[in-house]
């Protein structure tokens, strides 16, 4: 039976969520199974935290992508976004059972006295709400306007994210800074395209508006 163009969509939703986790039991498995280096629980941390970096970055691509090479992914941004928190919640999950042992007295000292920690969670409480309202019905309830600049969260939020990657490691790494210059330009983007969009032909606007 032929698929149709929304169930092919359904079909890629399901793919980006089902391949997108792919890399946690990849790290899961090297972690239990001691092939992930001297210190499997910090090599664990770091690797989820990479990964939900990498996710929101693909997330803040797709608009660049729609408005420079007409290539429209927007219906996948929710995907991508919600398996970009996933992989923050695994992070702070492996943080708070194997590192802290679910001392929650230790991990609130952590967060109230490490910097980058403190960053990393303030990060997580950011990305809470656009997780909560990642549904159709919370568009309708919110209301288009008052559902778009809650999401706008996500700026401040992929920001200290990369901000407690280079922090984490204490010393400085390209890695960090690499993904940190990439979410940069992302965010530089977002305010200089009302800039160079309004100065495009008529006629190239209305494309990258479709």
């Amino acid at each position: 039976m032929q698929l149709t163009r929304a169930s092919l969509q359904a079909v890629l939703k399901w793919l980006i969520y089902i391949v997108g986790m792919l890399p946690a039991v990849w790290l899961f498995y090297l972690a239990f199974t001691g092939r992930i280096g001297a210190d499997p629980v910090a090599q664990l941390e770091w690797g989820l935290g990479l990964w939900a970096l990498r996710f929101l970055i693909a997330c803040l691509c797709i608009t660049p992508l729609r408005q420079l090479l007409r290539i429209n992914l927007l219906r996948y941004r929710r995907a991508l976004g919600l398996v970009a928190f996933y992989y923050v919640l695994l992070h702070l999950s492996v943080w708070l059972w194997l590192d802290r042992g679910l001392d929650l007295h230790a991990a609130v000292q952590d967060i109230l006295r490490r910097p980058y920690i403190t960053i990393g969670m303030a990060a997580f409480v950011l990305l809470v709400p656009l997780a909560l309202t990642s549904t159709n019905w919370s568009i309708r309830k919110l209301g288009g306007k008052a559902w778009s600049k809650l999401h706008k969260l996500v700026y401040p939020a992929i920001a200290l994210g990369a901000l407690h990657f280079i922090m984490i490691k204490k010393v400085w790494l390209i890695e960090p800074l690499v993904y940190a210059a990439i979410v940069l330009v992302l965010l530089a983007w977002r305010l200089l395209w009302p800039l160079i969009g309004n100065r495009r032909p008529r006629s190239a606007r209305r494309v990258a508006s479709t």
